[in-house]
């Protein structure tokens, strides 16, 4: 908009520095005892009707032309608000959370690096990622997002517009499910979440899957101190598909874990390698794909496994372009 109102600025100063122009250059702006030092006062009477003339057009013309765009920022607003209240166009928002005490921008932890991945994939959606205990904070930034009018209130077309998709790991996959019924109550529906290798927060009672929830997966490890959950429900199953509860092992695929402590590593190995693994993250990226088969252009971009988002995590057995592998049928309940 601003070259339309940058092309009317120069054509009303055009405008306002011809006048002087004209009385400056015509005959008939010459003082009368000029005039008829020519020999001919008609002459000068028909040069000032002309110069007349003159000035109308040109102030005809510019009217005419500040018209034009005026019209012509009319329509620009106009195809701006219709492409925000379009209830065709798809809102998606993607939230993760990282267990334990994980800062959001702990980038050795992949669901921080998962977000990042996202944002260079589909370059118009919003990923972000929090901590577990900053739940209220992700849910004002969700509802900023929805609102795309910017009234302060969800209107029943932004919620229809709206694609939620929630994923998390540890005590961040019990507050992907807590948040998720957050949103049922506000009446937002959730595409989809992901919980990886689910533990619950102290404080917490494990929920069912809220009505709102279109699907759920569940992705489990049942060794070393720390182990998920091994089965989500939904409270509707005619709203709610559960794609499956998958266990994951690990005795004879050893994930490589040095991007966390030396007493993870020992003490807490299973319920990080989940965490690292390839073939988990690459099914989560194959399901959000199947989520938005209309939703913004994606940017040709490898899986998880390929791209250079993870490649800290190609190392031991990762490094072997194996974990491209794609999992069972959810229905196996086995990860291999």
């Amino acid at each position: 908009m601003s070259a339309p109102l940058e092309k009317g600025c120069q054509a009303r100063s055009k405008f306002e520095t011809f006048t002087p122009q004209l009385h400056h250059k015509c005959d008939c702006a010459l003082s009368p005892q000029v005039a008829r030092s020519s020999g001919s006062g008609e002459l000068a009477l028909k040069d000032r009707r002309h110069g007349k003339f003159t000035a109308i057009a040109v102030l005809t013309a510019v009217v005419f032309v500040a018209t034009g765009i005026a019209h012509g920022q009319e329509m620009s607003i106009r195809q701006v608000r219709s492409t925000v209240t379009d209830p065709t166009v798809r809102n998606v928002v993607i939230v993760g959370f990282v267990g334990g005490f994980v800062s959001r921008n702990d980038t050795k932890h992949p669901e921080v690096q998962f977000a990042a991945y996202l944002r260079d994939r589909y370059p118009t959606i919003h990923a972000e990622v929090y901590g577990n205990h900053h739940g209220r904070k992700a849910l004002h930034q969700v509802v900023s997002f929805l609102d795309t009018d910017h009234d302060g209130v969800l209107s029943s077309i932004e919620k229809e517009r709206a694609t939620v998709i929630l994923y998390g790991h540890s005590w961040g996959a019990t507050e992907t499910v807590a948040f998720a019924h957050e949103l049922d109550r506000m009446g937002i529906p959730v595409a989809l979440t992901v919980q990886i290798d689910t533990i619950g927060k102290p404080g917490h009672k494990a929920s069912a899957i809220s009505p709102n929830v279109a699907t759920a997966i569940n992705f489990y490890q049942t060794k070393g101190p720390l182990h998920g959950a091994p089965e989500i429900v939904a409270v509707d199953p005619a709203r709610t598909q559960i794609i499956g509860n998958i266990r994951m092992t690990y005795e004879n695929r050893p994930i490589n874990c040095d991007n966390y402590s030396w007493y993870s590593r020992t003490f807490n190995k299973p319920h990080h390698e989940i965490e690292n693994d390839f073939r988990v993250w690459d099914e989560v990226a194959s399901l959000i794909d199947s989520d938005l088969p209309d939703g913004p252009s994606i940017v040709p971009a490898p899986s998880p496994s390929g791209s250079p988002f993870f490649k800290y995590l190609k190392r031991g057995f990762q490094a072997h372009g194996t974990e491209t592998a794609l999992l069972k049928t959810p229905s196996d309940g086995n990860g291999n």
